[in-house]
This record gives C-alpha cells, sequence and structure tokens, in this order.
C-alpha cells in the first residue's frame, strides 16, 4: 500500500480527522493514515471536547496491527490550524461545520462508532472500519482534491 499514492504530484496535502475526544477514532485513524500514507500526507487528529487521554484500549487496537502508537495525544480542535489543512475527515457523527469557521477544504462526513467505554474487541472493530477507510477511502477523497 505504501507505494501507491493518495495524492497526485503536487504538494504534501494535510488531512484532519477529528471526532468528539480525541481518544479513540480519530487518534486511530491519524496513526493509521501516517503508517500507510506519511510519506505522503500529513496526518492530524482532533477532537470537538477532547478527552485530554488517550485510552490503553485505543493503543492496543493500534499495535495489534504493528502500528506505532508513539506522540498520539488528545487535543482540541482550537489547537488546529484550519487554513493549512485540505480535508477533514469528520468521524463524529455530528454536524461540526460551525465549528471549522477558517476552514476552506473538503469535509467529509464518515460516521464510524465510537467505543469508548467498551470491550476491548470493540476498539478493534472500530480500528478495522478505519483501517478500511484510510487505505480505500482516503486515497480517492485526496484525488478529488
Amino acid at each position: 500500500m505504501r507505494g501507491a499514492s493518495p495524492s497526485k504530484g503536487g504538494k504534501r496535502k494535510t488531512v484532519l480527522f477529528i471526532c468528539v475526544g480525541n481518544a479513540c477514532r480519530s487518534i486511530i485513524a491519524e496513526a493509521l493514515a501516517r503508517h500507510y500514507w506519511g510519506d505522503r500526507i500529513k496526518s492530524l487528529s482532533a477532537g470537538v471536547v477532547p478527552l485530554g487521554y488517550v485510552p490503553p484500549e485505543t493503543l492496543m487496537a493500534l499495535e495489534e496491527i504493528g502500528v506505532p502508537p508513539q506522540d498520539l495525544s488528545s487535543k482540541g480542535l482550537d489547537t488546529m490550524d484550519l487554513t493549512r489543512v485540505d480535508l477533514i475527515v469528520n468521524l463524529s457523527g455530528y454536524h461540526v461545520r460551525d465549528q471549522l469557521a477558517l476552514f476552506r477544504g473538503k469535509l467529509i462526513n464518515w460516521y464510524v462508532r465510537d467505543p469508548y467505554g467498551e470491550s476491548l474487541d470493540s476498539f478493534f472493530q472500530t480500528k478495522d472500519a478505519i483501517d478500511w477507510l484510510v487505505r480505500e477511502k482516503l486515497p480517492k477523497w485526496l484525488e478529488e482534491l
């Protein structure tokens, strides 16, 4: 997968994954995008209401498939420079457009179930859903930019 290009030529694209707490879904998406496409895109994540920490189950789901979980932290949208983001993937299922006043790129709303507070198996299922999204859908979305 690493050899395929998620964005054709030009400048390196910046993708921001968001969810509610930036503790599970968007963290997993950031890590997987960095793992698969880190040499082609810049991958970030943030939460609408950041939890402030990353649950161990999130890290375990990533480690299970050999994705390094280092440098992952729960942070808010207010820490992001949205003028430098090309694509936002909203995994939360909530309307977030009103919180993105400075954002001029493309917004994709793609709901993924939140595993927070559930079993480790739920985290693995969420990781699998996001893995598919990052490998199959993300390259297509980036080509459309």
